[in-house]
């Protein structure tokens, strides 16, 4: 199923699903745009276990049939995972990342989660202003997250009150 918008320079894009046929572009995406001087570790196996998984989401966004973003969610039990999200550089400043995190947004809240968490490199300041833009905060700096050598900032976008066990409210 696609779902289509009008991005900020009036194209036509498409949100929908990807599939099995994307896991190369992903992976390469994900090496170039996210883990560049890092280890790669989102390779298309990794890739394809996400696209089989039943609590995950990997979400395409297509201009004229070529892959423009694409977002991996994972669902667990009152909070959302946003593995990876990139756009390409020739598609950015145009939406997409809003809409995929809307898109996202809006299927962790039917999906019942509490909040949706998200790492990012602290000098990443474009992908900072993003996720602040979508209703995300900061909630935690790690020291050495990735690879030991670089910051990583933890930021949430709360959905609803969790629930609390033993009837606490």
């Amino acid at each position: 199923m696609a779902f289509r918008f009008a991005d900020t320079h009036g194209g036509a894009l498409r949100l929908g699903f990807a599939d099995r046929t994307d896991a190369d572009a992903i992976a390469a995406m994900s090496r170039d745009l996210i883990e560049h001087g890092l280890a790669w570790t989102y390779r298309a196996e990794r890739i394809e276990r996400y696209l089989r998984h039943p609590d995950a989401v990997v979400l395409a966004a297509r201009e004229r049939d070529a892959l423009a973003g694409f977002a991996i969610m994972h669902f667990g039990d009152e909070r959302a995972h946003l593995a990876l999200l990139a756009v390409l550089p020739a598609s950015r400043r145009r939406g997409i990342a809003l809409a995929m995190l809307a898109w996202l947004g809006k299927s962790a809240a039917i999906a019942g989660m509490a909040s949706i968490h998200v790492e990012l490199r602290e000098g990443n300041h474009a992908a900072h202003a993003l996720y602040r833009r979508a209703g995300f905060a900061e909630s935690l700096r790690v020291p050495g997250y990735y690879a030991g050598r670089e910051t990583a900032v933890r930021m949430l976008r709360v959905l609803r009150p969790p629930v609390r066990g033993n009837g606490d409210a």
